[in-house]
């Protein structure tokens, strides 16, 4: 498996829980959002769209897949 550290594509790297400030991978992101019922930024950033609500919860995901979907960029 690749480095988490060249694969992230979330840009907020001053969190704590990004891959380039621990050794830990992705682990204390994902545990992070699934505490808050939240979705990790790299899987928004995955789909080439603009993000149509300002919150990262799982209902903000699947609006953005299905205006993505909508516009044909899925």
């Amino acid at each position: 498996m690749k480095n988490p550290r060249e694969f992230c594509t979330c840009t907020d790297t001053k969190c704590p829980n990004h891959p380039v400030n621990h050794e830990q991978g992705c682990s204390l992101c994902i545990l992070k959002n699934l505490s808050r019922k939240e979705i990790p930024a790299c899987f928004f950033k995955s789909i080439d769209h603009e993000k149509p609500t300002k919150d990262w919860y799982y209902d903000d995901f699947a609006a953005l897949v299905e205006v993505a979907k909508k516009d044909g960029k899925l």
